[in-house]
């Protein structure tokens, strides 16, 4: 029979395998993470993975996906409990890592609130709803991170990790552009479009080269501001661990450089960092570890 260890540890490799397979960008960077921080980065990743499976697959009723992140909240909530509970094996991680590291649920309710709006989400009127958003999908990843990562308590810490995961979003947002509005998603503010004269339908076509480009440059620039506004997030978080920060942050900073250098290409395919740039990324985050600079 396994033992108690056992099956922790079998749980833990569980959620490593879901991101080594389903989350490449955020692998890079998340394996720098030293133990028992990195497993419970990868806990938390597989519980996201579960969460946006399940508010986000197209053959399922949208009235039954809401069902699913009811009963998914309330298994979450039982988790904070204590209750591993579920045929799953990444509940007995997640649990553990819920109560190693003393995690708020908030984040996780918040994330989980901003699934369930995605599930009627099709036009977003304004940058202060795509903010909110951005917020709920992101914000708290950055949030939760610092707390795994440890920090130095720095009274700005929160704030830069809610930036920070504010730009990863706007970036992903911009890669993903396509890809959304074939799912009958838009996330770019709509009167923002609006006061450019455009309509996503005439940015996606590329029917007015001068005002298309104008509009994407200015969401560009919403992105590259909250990489500024966060630019000091490192050297808060633990020396251990700031390579990690450092190296996810490149990657998607990497994106949105590329992005800028051709907004058309947003509208044409999703726009993807090659693997060399990673591993040249990995390889400047591992001698980071090793000199231990920030």
């Amino acid at each position: 029979m396994m033992t108690m260890d056992a099956r922790l540890t079998e749980a833990y490799e569980d959620c490593g395998r879901i991101v080594r397979h389903r989350a490449k960008n955020f692998w890079y960077g998340l394996r720098l993470t030293p133990e028992p921080r990195r497993s419970s980065l990868y806990a938390i990743y597989a519980w996201m993975r579960l969460v946006d499976d399940l508010a986000d697959e197209p053959s399922v009723a949208v009235d039954s996906r809401r069902s699913g992140l009811v009963a998914f909240r309330s298994r979450t909530r039982a988790a904070f409990g204590g209750e591993v509970g579920g045929p799953e094996t990444i509940w007995r991680a997640f649990t553990d890592t819920v109560e190693r590291y003393e995690l708020s649920i908030e984040p996780f309710e918040a994330m989980i609130d901003g699934q369930e709006s995605d599930l009627d989400w099709t036009r977003c009127p304004d940058r202060a709803t795509l903010e909110r958003f951005c917020w709920q999908a992101a914000s708290t990843v950055g949030l939760i991170c610092v707390r795994i990562w440890g920090h130095d308590g720095d009274p700005e810490i929160e704030r830069m990790a809610a930036d920070r995961g504010k730009a990863l979003q706007l970036t992903n947002i911009l890669r993903d552009l396509r890809e959304d509005y074939e799912r009958q998603r838009v996330y770019l503010p709509a009167d923002e479009l609006e006061a450019e004269g455009l309509s996503i339908e005439e940015l996606l076509a590329w029917r007015e080269p001068a005002r298309c480009r104008r509009f994407l440059e200015a969401q560009i620039e919403h992105a590259a501001a909250f990489y500024r506004r966060s630019s000091g997030l490192e050297k808060h978080i633990s020396s251990e661990c700031r390579a990690t920060s450092w190296a996810m942050t490149e990657i998607y900073r990497g994106l949105l450089d590329r992005i800028a250098r051709d907004p058309r290409r947003v509208v044409k395919e999703r726009v993807r960092l090659g693997s060399m740039r990673k591993m040249s990324i990995a390889w400047r985050a591992k001698r980071l570890v090793r000199s231990g600079a920030s």
